[in-house]
């Protein structure tokens, strides 16, 4: 369609609503957000890894593709939105590192890391006393890992703020709302008015499910908890790479912030619109952490939250048309909506124009066979 006069109404102002909005008002399309909350929920509370590799599984190597495909956009990305927002995104290209305690989890990076090999993505494969050598803030009890540079990580909330700020100024116009349901050319809200448009795209994470029936059972919530650390005067300096790691067959992440700063998650449970986090989840990450790093032993714990990612039966995001009535959508990014948010950006826009999706997202076509999968699976790594 053409951009001039035509109005889109985004629903969810998270990382993917956001990034939409701005691109399409700056590519000429009058463009409506409606969130109550924009900024929040579980873009808010993400760790910010941009890691297709290090995400990687067997059998999904289709979503590994479109990850690939998407970390390579984010330099571009990411300097596009700076210059946009007048305000950096928060892009971190240290690199990726993954350690294994026990010999268990040994044994399991080096399947991911064969795996990765036989597909084409070989990783580097590293000794504990290598991996301290980059970082020496991993403690003793790593007997080995990975070394992945071409995985990044982003300051999630720098990156709400750029999208937002680049959002305004390219002419979005907010609505303070939630929606209720959505049509292909109607917006209704919780106070009943109606927001009409020339296309409607839900982009609504978790929630989307309840906007249109052709959703239903397409995309739930998926609870994960994060904390937020600090460094304080004396403590074991925090590691400049993304640190993720396997200890006794539990994952966990630390993902470095500006001024020594550490997010640490992610729990994960299938547990529906639960937002509060637990203790047992707490204590979790803060023994699984300190296994792998010591030193956060002494650093400030500053937050404890809860997100809800949007999951899909079969893990890769659903993005496109609900059939010829229905809305545009961009959800079901489970763990990779901010990994994905420039190839889905690009997939939304060449719909927008009535184009050909690219070709390595066509995999996220909601009509697809396995998104009407009845099972199920949590991938918990």
């Amino acid at each position: 369609m053409s951009t001039k006069h035509t109005r889109l109404v985004v629903v969810g102002g998270g990382v993917i609503g956001l990034s939409c909005a701005w691109r399409a008002a700056a590519d000429g399309f009058a463009v409506t957000l409606v969130d109550a909350a924009p900024a929040s929920g579980a873009s808010w509370v993400a760790g910010g890894m941009l890691a297709p590799v290090t995400e990687a599984w067997p059998g999904e190597e289709a979503l590994l593709e479109l990850g690939v495909a998407s970390v390579a956009l984010w330099p571009e990305y990411a300097a596009r939105l700076g210059e946009a927002a007048g305000q950096p995104a928060g892009l971190r290209t240290e690199g990726t590192v993954v350690a294994a305690t026990g010999s268990g989890d040994r044994a399991e990076l080096d399947a991911l890391a064969a795996h990765l090999g036989r597909i084409g993505r070989p990783v580097e494969r590293l000794g504990g006393r290598e991996l301290r050598r980059l970082e020496p803030a991993i403690g003793p009890d790593v007997r080995g890992g990975l070394s992945v540079p071409d995985d990044l990580a982003v300051d999630n909330r720098m990156l709400l703020a750029a999208l937002r700020a680049a959002a305004e100024k390219a002419g979005v116009t907010f609505v303070a709302r939630n929606a209720v349901a959505a049509t292909g050319t109607t917006v209704t809200c919780d106070d009943g008015e109606e927001i009409a448009a020339d296309a409607v795209l839900v982009a609504a994470g978790a929630r989307s499910a309840a906007l249109h029936p052709a959703l239903d059972g397409l995309v739930r919530p998926v609870k994960g908890e994060i904390l937020r650390l600090a460094h304080r005067p004396g403590a074991f300096p925090a590691p400049v790479r993304t640190v993720r790691a396997l200890v006794d067959g539990r994952p966990v992440y630390a993902v470095p912030r500006d001024g020594g700063g550490l997010v640490v998650g992610a729990t994960q449970a299938d547990v529906g619109f639960d937002t509060e986090p637990t203790v047992g989840g707490v204590r979790d990450l803060l023994r699984d952490v300190e296994r792998v790093l010591p030193g956060v032993a002494e650093f400030a714990l500053l937050e404890v939250a809860a997100g809800l990612r949007p999951g899909s039966p079969d893990n890769l995001p659903l993005i496109g048309g609900l059939g010829p009535d229905g809305p545009l959508v961009a959800t079901g990014h489970h763990r990779n909506g901010i990994l994905l948010a420039p190839v889905t950006v690009e997939a939304v826009l060449a719909l927008l124009r009535g184009a050909q999706v690219p070709p390595v997202a066509r995999v996220a076509d909601p009509a697809r066979p396995t998104a009407r999968s009845t099972g199920r699976r949590e991938t918990a790594r």
